[in-house]
């Protein structure tokens, strides 16, 4: 069975270096890059060389759409999280309204105070302190919590985006 998933991966790794080019490849790894990465590690992801990676991913960083970070002596590339924030608020705010986003906030923080309720804890990091490993519904429920308070830092940060709009445009 190894074998098979073998042969698919070498498949699909293959089609996807004919059908894109050596940037969209590098672009497509940086993208998906949450902790820094080297050069030599988006090149082996990318199916590129490494001069090519560090090339294009020079590229990236002075777009914007990357940003680096030292490890010693080696530079790291990861996406912009900056960008990746700005494209969150972006695309709430062409999804939703105002009222939407009103609503959306405070059914947040409601959801927020029941499990601060529930748990008789003001925040995911207390209630992770006091969870057993085996408390497989007290776990679930942390990474709700965790996943609602970004949500809301999202939608908040929507909102202001967009009363600033409003404000600059008066």
């Amino acid at each position: 069975m190894t074998e098979t998933w073998d042969d698919v991966n070498k498949q699909v790794k293959a089609e996807w270096r004919e059908e894109t080019t050596p940037f969209e490849r590098v672009y497509e790894i940086v993208e998906q890059t949450h902790k820094g990465q080297s050069a030599a590690e988006i090149a082996d992801c990318a199916a590129v060389s490494e001069p090519t990676a560090r090339r294009h991913c020079k590229t990236l960083v002075n777009t914007g759409f990357a940003e680096t970070e030292q490890d010693g002596q080696t530079t790291l590339y990861k996406r912009n999280s900056d960008r990746v924030l700005m494209s969150r608020i972006h695309e709430l705010r062409d999804e939703t309204d105002r009222t939407e986003l009103l609503e959306g906030i405070k059914d947040m923080k409601a959801e927020i105070r029941r499990y601060e309720d529930c748990y008789d804890v003001v925040s995911p990091e207390e209630l992770a302190r006091q969870l057993d490993a085996d408390e497989t519904e007290g776990w679930h429920d942390l990474t709700t919590w965790r996943r609602t308070r970004q949500n809301l830092a999202v939608a908040q940060a929507a909102l202001a985006y967009e009363e600033a709009i409003h404000k600059l445009e008066l």
